[in-house]
């Protein structure tokens, strides 16, 4: 006798907000700004700090040894620039992962599937002439609170504050 399951499949419509600042740094300049900005480690130490013996707020305190006065730390960074050079694009092109497990945990508390979308994400683009810069990214609330959920809401919002300033910081 086999064991039967029951999916169900639930399709809830959003939309993204997309923010672009053009900055008239160059690339190389706003990139430095970020990087004094934000501290970094990667998932996996934090993850290993979580399961140290201590308190919450022992793994508070260690977190905040990798984190920039930002309030951000990147975890990962991949160079686009570097392989689509092979499709005969000369561009610089940077995507960061970055974000803070202590910004994270006050939505994910309220609607776990904000977990999609923290940490938050950026691309910094080199200009098509090289005089400047575009930083892109997705407003998070605009992707985590999809839902009737004030406090969900109100910390998405303050994601959203810091990421700006962190971008505006960073292409001034």
């Amino acid at each position: 006798m086999s064991a039967t399951s029951t999916t169900a499949r639930k399709v809830v419509a959003f939309a993204g907000q997309r923010i672009l600042y053009r900055s008239e740094l160059s690339f190389g300049q706003v990139m430095s700004n970020l990087r004094a900005r934000v501290g970094e480690t990667t998932v996996e130490t934090i993850v290993q700090l979580s399961s140290m013996p201590g308190s919450l707020e022992a793994f508070e305190e260690k977190v905040q040894q990798y984190v920039g006065d930002s309030g951000f730390m990147l975890f990962a960074e991949m160079d686009h620039g570097r392989w689509i050079e092979k499709f005969g694009i000369k561009r610089r092109l940077i995507r960061w992962i970055f974000g803070n497990p202590l910004i994270a945990i006050t939505m994910i508390r309220h609607d776990y599937s904000a977990g999609l979308f923290v940490p938050v994400e950026l691309l910094l683009a080199e200009a098509d002439d090289g005089a400047g810069c575009t930083v892109t990214y997705v407003v998070p609330s605009s992707l985590i609170a999809v839902g009737d959920n004030p406090e969900l809401l109100a910390a998405a919002r303050a994601l959203d504050s810091k990421v700006e300033a962190l971008v505006v910081s960073a292409a001034s």
